[in-house]
């Protein structure tokens, strides 16, 4: 799937009105990142892992600032004209998706094993954008100084959660996987059930609308011009009669 989005994404970073929402986007979402992550680290009895939480939540909001500098500086680069909304979220998909999860409800192992494989797969994404933007060093380098910081929430998160659960650790990757496997399902159909709705309103309108447009065309040409006069009903009706 993501060879076959490669030709996309290299056209996307090569657009600077894409890029610059791309990279604020992905402030956001370190940011939001960072804050659930800060929540787990007050929640947790293990001191290890509040000592890692929060520095793996501070290298998120110092991600969140990296992108939102090299963002906002791109956009402020831009025509005017060029800033207008566009939606991006199908084009490059976001680091982690920490809404698919409620810390509050869930065990360190649990916690880890998400965060384990959301960290791998944006470093993967990371990796990638980093190639396309050969052409573009200020923000190759963004991407380069957090894929370090990957690495090593990477390398953390598997070990702790070898520490914490070390006969069951496998089981709970095994289980993450389903379940951003289901969550990926759940967004996509949420976004086909969009795009089907939208289809739908659409052959309504420009394929059953227009004859009953006619019809009330026809039914109006129909009718004398002008006024008619309204027969009065009930008690009134009487009067002039007598």
């Amino acid at each position: 799937m993501k060879i076959l989005l490669r030709p996309i994404q290299a056209l996307v970073w090569r657009n600077q009105a894409l890029k610059a929402r791309n990279l604020l986007r992905f402030a956001e979402t370190e940011a939001d990142g960072g804050r659930d992550i800060a929540r787990a680290s007050e929640i947790t009895t293990d001191p290890v892992l509040r000592r890692l939480f929060l520095r793996h939540a501070r290298d998120e909001q110092r991600h969140a600032d990296l992108f939102r500098r090299r963002g906002a500086a791109i956009l402020l680069a831009l025509p005017p004209r060029a800033r207008g909304a566009i939606r991006t979220d199908w084009l490059t998909p976001g680091e982690r998706g920490l809404d698919d999860l409620r810390v509050g409800r869930e065990s360190d192992a649990s916690l880890l094993a998400f965060l384990h494989l959301s960290e791998k797969s944006a470093a993967g994404d990371f990796a990638v954008y980093r190639d396309l933007l050969a052409r573009d060093p200020q923000t190759r380098a963004v991407f380069e100084e957090i894929l370090r910081d990957e690495t090593f929430h990477m390398t953390y998160t598997l070990a702790q959660l070898k520490r914490v659960e070390p006969a069951r650790h496998g089981r709970r990757l095994w289980w993450g996987r389903c379940r951003r496997l289901w969550n990926g399902y759940l967004r996509l159909a949420g976004a086909l059930a969009g795009l089907i709705s939208g289809v739908v309103l659409t052959l309504f309108y420009f394929v059953l609308l227009p004859p009953f447009a006619v019809m009330a065309k026809r039914a109006e040409a129909r009718e004398p011009p002008g006024w008619r006069p309204i027969e009065p009903e009930g008690p009134d009706a009487m009067k002039g009669q007598y």
